[in-house]
């Protein structure tokens, strides 16, 4: 009981010795006054010691548990960073590789495009120089007709020379033949040289009878009469120590002469169109 009245005495007494301090430190600070507004949970709060409560047990501390470590977690084993040195070495490896083949590629298509531009064979080119009928002027010419003509070959190739196997040429008026006959024997033609083909066609070799000739006539009078020459040869070229297949050479050059039979200046020295087949 004594007891009882005594924690009781003890507990009035440090109330009221608390609300006095607080009461005097207000007084004693005007600021102190200003701040009665704030919120319950800011005040001080009042702190009692294990003298006010002598026979309360003491609190004992609560053991904090312990941390324990953390193991170092491994996302890749040492076996898979072993392979991804060795894939990325053999990755760089084959980029050299490609690269090198790449560039070989290159170049070797360079110099085989460089080849190919200087030892591409160009076409012989023909050029009409001088065409002639001379019995055009006599109305029985026919009997004794005859055509000279003059055709320089020229090779502009120059490295490449070309064979010429055989040669034959043809003369057409209006698209008949009258007349055709072997040219040259087969030749070789150096590189960036030029041949004369001449040949004349006599009475043996040309089909010309009484009607035709009339033709003939019948145009000298009009100023002009048209003939086609046709070379045919069958050529190969040969470009340093080998020779190509056989090409089938065609060479058209149409030419005009005048009433004396002999060719017109604008027809003179006139590119013949040149093709194979």
């Amino acid at each position: 009981m004594q007891k009882d009245i005594k924690f009781l005495v003890d507990h009035v007494i440090g109330h009221y010795k608390s609300n006095t301090f607080r009461f005097i430190t207000q007084k004693s600070s005007p600021k102190t006054f200003s701040k009665r507004k704030m919120a319950r949970s800011d005040r001080l709060p009042i702190r009692y010691t294990l003298q006010d409560y002598p026979n309360q047990p003491t609190p004992q501390p609560q053991p904090q548990p312990q941390a324990q470590p953390q193991p170092i977690k491994r996302h890749h084993t040492a076996r898979y960073y072993a392979h991804r040195v060795r894939e990325s070495f053999t990755n760089r490896v084959i980029k050299i590789l490609c690269t090198i083949f790449l560039s070989l590629l290159l170049f070797v298509g360079i110099v085989l495009f460089i080849l190919w531009l200087s030892l591409r064979p160009h076409r012989p080119r023909f050029h009409i120089v001088d065409f002639i009928v001379p019995g055009l002027s006599q109305p029985s010419g026919f009997e004794n007709a005859q055509i000279t003509f003059n055709v320089t070959d020229r090779n502009s190739n120059p490295h490449i020379g070309i064979y010429y196997d055989s040669m034959v040429g043809s003369v057409f008026y209006k698209d008949q033949q009258i007349g055709s006959a072997p040219l040259m024997d087969p030749f070789y033609q150096e590189p960036k040289t030029t041949t004369i083909v001449y040949s004349t066609f006599g009475a043996a070799t040309l089909t010309v009878n009484s009607n035709r000739w009339k033709e003939f006539m019948d145009a000298r009078q009009q100023g002009t009469v048209i003939f086609r020459l046709e070379i045919t040869s069958v050529i190969r070229f040969k470009v340093t120590t080998w020779d190509t297949k056989h090409h089938k050479l065609h060479v058209n050059c149409d030419v005009a002469v005048g009433p004396d039979g002999t060719i017109l200046p604008t027809w003179k020295n006139k590119k013949c169109p040149v093709y194979f087949s």
